[in-house]
């Protein structure tokens, strides 16, 4: 174990690179991407902390997290994150948003960055994971959870996440260091989204083009706003599809579902408020679309465009 003695505190924690395309080799491990609360585990005095990414207290929180960390080493500090787990036992930030409903906690440790008052943060990154697994996880039990290195190729890791509806992955350099704070790119994270058809039936406008557009789906003959979606688009698709959805304006509003009463948890909903800004369209057009869930509201949870399809027919959409 590292000589260089370090306190138990707060140390800002090293950030990941957003990517659409994992790197690849032997110098690389793979882990799942955990749509939850990032969150430092420090013990110092006996006495366990939880805190935010941003230093915020998580102790009256998450009380039972804390509970669960008492055994862990004094003087140390983990990197990890806060998770629920929908019913299919799957990491679900709407059923974290939701756990006073009595959904499952769990932390996943992934990083060590000191240990019984010694810094390990310039150990690599598979040494610290040997000193996880030698000295915090033998303490640990349920609900306290290892986020595993994932074995086999990156095509067939992708694969499976998409299978089983994961929000991504996360790849990192097995030698790296932990860098507080920054997003060196040595940890490097692609989102793995689900994907779903939905009927574009309308838009925010722009000054060039669009904004958003606003979709939906069929349930029986209506039609149910879902979402707003401005990800997803280059320049060229949004002049593209704006060519095609300009001739199909109408003045009525054609989701049968709106105005919402409330904007929602995310700010998704659409108020009479805000359809002020909306132009309507004939429901006509279909585009696919991935996202991360569903929410307690009904909505879509970080949509993001991938494209028009003209093999699918407006009355045929319906939610998965």
């Amino acid at each position: 174990m590292p000589n260089k003695r370090a306190k138990a505190e707060f140390i800002e924690p090293m950030l990941l690179q957003r990517t659409d395309k994992l790197p690849e080799g032997p110098d690389w491990i793979y882990e799942l991407k955990l749509d939850g609360y990032r969150s430092l585990a420090i013990k110092r005095g006996g006495k366990v902390e939880l805190r935010s990414r941003n230093d915020n207290d998580f102790n009256r929180r998450y009380p039972g997290v804390v509970k669960a960390l008492a055994p862990m080493p004094d003087e140390s500090v983990i990197d990890g994150e806060i998770v629920a787990l929908d019913e299919q036992g799957r990491p679900s930030f709407n059923t974290l948003q939701n756990s006073s409903a009595g959904a499952p906690l769990h932390f996943f440790i992934f990083d060590l960055l000191v240990l019984k008052g010694r810094d390990v943060m310039d150990v690599p990154l598979v040494k610290r994971r040997e000193l996880i697994e030698k000295h915090v996880l033998p303490k640990l039990a349920d609900p306290i959870r290892y986020s595993p290195i994932l074995e086999g190729g990156l095509a067939n890791l992708i694969h499976s996440a998409k299978e089983q509806s994961l929000e991504g992955l996360v790849a990192k350099r097995s030698d790296s260091k932990y860098e507080p704070g920054m997003r060196s790119g040595s940890w490097r994270k692609m989102r793995v989204n689900r994907s779903h058809e939905f009927v574009v039936a309308g838009y925010t406008p722009s000054l060039k083009n669009f904004d958003a557009l606003v979709i939906g789906y069929y349930d029986g003959e209506q039609l149910i706003y879902a979402a707003r979606t401005r990800s997803g688009f280059t320049p060229a698709s949004r002049a593209e599809v704006f060519k095609k959805i300009k001739p199909l304006e109408i003045k009525e509003c054609p989701f049968e579902n709106l105005p919402e009463k409330k904007a929602g948890r995310w700010g998704d909903g659409l108020t009479a408020g805000k359809m002020v800004e909306c132009r309507w369209l004939t429901p006509k057009l279909v585009g696919q679309f991935e996202f991360v869930e569903w929410t307690s509201d009904n909505h879509l949870r970080h949509s993001k465009f991938v494209g028009l399809r003209d093999d699918r027919k407006a009355k045929n959409v319906r939610r998965e």
